[in-house]
């Protein structure tokens, strides 16, 4: 018996009810804190269904409860496996639950372990009193199903005991009971079932969960693994533990913390577990071992051991270890899911501009990050790994402290300062050098300066219309509003064909819609056309007059006015994942293309070599040159293009020069805007002077969900009619 498992009692029961019922319909098991694991026909029983029915009640919800009903959750059907075969045992019958909520701190979840013949096992109802529990024998394991026997005497498991885990002496479990023996006749008879009930062993849930593809669940399991000789992961760990805590008394104070810490269980006696216990515990319980190091983190002589780097180290190859102690961890989640609820744009841009050449978790994708996805978030970005060492070959940043830092720098104090103190202290418990923390420190601190605050952004969408209407266009828009969603618009103009004038007036109305809605300042407005379409003046298109009192002016001068194009990702297959990788980057430098560069090929190599984090790119020279140079950085991912339409040679780069286009690259969108608003009157006033009209590519994350869930983004023949809706 294990030195953690020594002060176990009864485990705090978890139970099925329906939404508004009071009795239980069966027990379950908490896999982690927000998953549970119970039989499917218990979800039949509480929403009143036949037992054995295998239709997954898609819209049904249900409560699950802890500690005998002194805590309760609602919980959605996440995964159905129907019972199948009604003979005296049928199969599947499993019911994977998400809660709404995490289960509470004080509810640990399961420790499993595979099930094998012969072993004492004990079951409780789902009542959760005491007295309930059932005493058993694993008689005989049948490939996916496991038969167990009870002695006359004491409880015997029937309804109520189905969901529920099947526990050891050392509070492991092993499997879930799903029902009771009835005799089906034949060679058996009630006095051969009186007391025989089956189970499923942690083997077949294992397995039938994968198969389900809840994977992800199974892996975020707390397991036993036991440390035999053979496995070298386990005997490096007991090797680390040796060292770092020879004796009992050096054991003590860090299992006592571990316990506290994780609400295991172990004895009040002042004893320690051995090396191999510990190292047992360290292998199978998710954030042990960050969890132990918070307490090595100081040595006898007051400085940080180096030893700890080597238990550290074995961490990362370890499943359950984690990056994060668990109350690393408890804090970031609470400060994370504050950030989400009051600016849950900031931690996707934070993390776009921190990642350089790591994908982001897919929660971290979306413009906004919802709270019930902050955890995914963390987890995820805890396997990430980017970078070399730190100064005197120290451990690197890991990427979740980068993205944090980023995050903290864009609010305000005092939670600026709570999630730096929170990341000062993460890097001192892993030895991250001082001098790599503030320079990521320092990054995040110069992007926010430049971080400008969310606003509303309108992405008009163009198509030709074809040769039945030669000259017009189709348009159709999408918002999005500063909290992040995105919403297809109406406009009274639908498909029909309109004239340049008739664009710029759907435009000009939409936005103004937008504005209106939102009551803020004037959205961003986004074009997305085909190739050609890049060439067209589109920022110096005039609606139609408001009214009969204001002068009508182009969209240009109306709004910051940007450019798309999804042609060249349809002819590129590369292109996409390419331009996510130079624009979340963050520090790429721009490639200014002049009377230096040769030909295409000669700036294909430098997007290649030299320039290969380049997110920006200024294009001069003539226009056969400069057309032909606009596609090969579209095609080699460049997000941001910026170019005169009106230049004839390289000799007219400096008319851009006004624009600054090498600048500062979040304000290329506002610097153009004030150039074109100012361009009339410094037009008047020297007539003769030559002024660039620039056009801005501009291709930053904010429609890419949109434009791969959205058919109405995909380009179609406009003589086939409108995509349907």
């Amino acid at each position: 018996m294990s030195w953690f498992q020594q002060s176990a009692g009864p485990p705090p029961v978890v139970a099925v009810h329906a939404p508004d019922a009071g009795t239980a319909a069966g027990a379950a098991a908490l896999l982690t804190p927000q998953w549970v694991l119970t039989c499917a026909h218990v979800v039949n029983e509480a929403l009143g269904l036949p037992q054995l029915s295998t239709e997954w009640p898609a819209e049904k919800g249900l409560a699950v409860t802890f500690a005998r009903g002194t805590s309760r959750i609602a919980a959605r059907i996440e995964k159905w496996v129907p019972p199948t075969n009604t003979a005296a045992v049928w199969h599947g019958d499993l019911c994977l639950l998400q809660l709404d909520e995490p289960a509470p701190e004080w509810v640990p979840p399961v420790l499993w372990a595979d099930m094998t013949q012969g072993q004492p096992l004990r079951a409780w109802h789902s009542c959760g009193d005491p007295v309930t529990f059932a005493d058993v024998e694993m008689k005989l394991l049948d490939r996916h199903v496991g038969y167990v026997d009870g002695q006359l005497s004491g409880a015997p498991i029937g309804p109520g005991f189905s969901g529920g885990p099947l526990w050891t002496a050392s509070g492991t479990a092993v499997g879930l009971v799903v029902g009771r023996l009835e005799p089906p006749g034949g060679a058996l008879t009630s006095g051969h079932t009186l007391r025989r009930a089956w189970a499923l062993p942690w083997q077949t849930l294992r397995a039938e969960l994968d198969r389900v593809g809840a994977r992800a669940v199974v892996t975020a399991c707390r397991t036993v693994r036991a440390v035999p000789a053979h496995d070298p992961v386990g005997a490096k760990l007991v090797a680390a533990l040796r060292e770092l805590l020879p004796t009992a008394a050096a054991r003590t104070e860090p299992a006592r913390h571990l316990v506290q810490e994780l609400k295991l269980n172990g004895p009040q006696d002042g004893s320690a577990p051995t090396v191999e216990e510990l190292a047992a515990e360290l292998l199978s319980t998710p954030r042990a071992l960050p969890t132990i190091s918070e307490c090595l983190v100081t040595g006898p002589d007051g400085a940080r051991p180096e030893r700890l780097n080597a238990l550290l180290a074995l961490g990362r190859v370890i499943d359950a270890a984690g990056l994060l102690s668990h109350g690393e961890y408890a804090f970031l989640e609470e400060r994370l899911r504050e950030v989400a609820s009051q600016d849950s744009m900031l931690p996707a841009r934070a993390a776009q501009e921190a990642l350089r050449f790591t994908q982001p978790p897919d929660a971290l994708c979306e413009p906004v990050l919802r709270p019930e996805a902050v955890g995914e978030v963390i987890t995820g970005l805890e396997g990430c790994h980017e970078g070399g060492p730190g100064p005197e070959d120290t451990p690197r940043v890991p990427s979740l402290v980068h993205v944090v830092e980023f995050i903290a720098a864009g609010l305000p104090e005092p939670r600026r300062q709570a999630l730096q103190d929170w990341s000062d202290r993460v890097c001192d418990r892993l030895g991250v050098h001082t001098a790599a923390r503030n320079q990521r420190r320092e990054d995040a601190r110069q992007w926010a300066g430049l971080r400008t605050a969310p606003r509303a952004r309108l992405l008009a969408r163009l198509d030709v219309y074809g040769p039945t209407a030669p000259g017009c266009f189709r348009c159709r828009l999408w918002q999005q509003r500063p909290d992040g969603s995105q919403h297809r618009m109406d406009t009274t103009a639908g498909d029909a064909p309109l004239t340049p004038e008739q664009v710029a007036t759907v435009i000009r109305d939409g936005a103004q819609r937008l504005q209106h809605a939102t009551r803020g300042e004037p959205p961003a407005v986004d074009i997305e056309v085909d190739r050609a379409g890049l060439h067209l003046p589109l920022d110096e298109w005039e609606p139609e007059p408001p009214n009969a009192f204001e002068p009508s002016l182009p969209l240009g001068v109306l709004y910051q006015l940007t450019l798309r194009s999804a042609d060249m990702s349809r002819q590129v297959p590369t292109r996409d994942p390419e331009r996510q990788r130079r624009w979340g980057d963050g520090h790429g430098r721009p490639l200014v293309i002049g009377r230096q560069h040769a030909d295409s090929r000669e700036v294909a190599g430098l997007l290649r070599s030299t320039y290969l984090d380049a997110n920006q790119v200024v294009l001069h020279g003539p226009p056969e040159l400069r057309n032909q140079l606009l596609d090969l950085c579209l095609a080699l991912g460049v997000p941001v293009v910026v170019w005169d339409r009106e230049a004839q040679s390289h000799d007219h780069a400096e008319h851009l020069a006004p624009v600054n286009p090498a600048g500062p690259l979040h304000g290329l969108p506002r610097r153009l805007h004030e150039f074109r608003a100012e361009k009339p009157a410094k037009k008047r006033a020297d007539p003769s002077a030559r002024q660039a009209s620039p056009s801005l590519v501009w291709e930053d994350p904010t429609w890419d969900r949109l434009a791969h869930e959205d058919p109405g983004l995909q380009l179609t023949d406009p003589d086939e009619g409108a995509p349907s809706r």
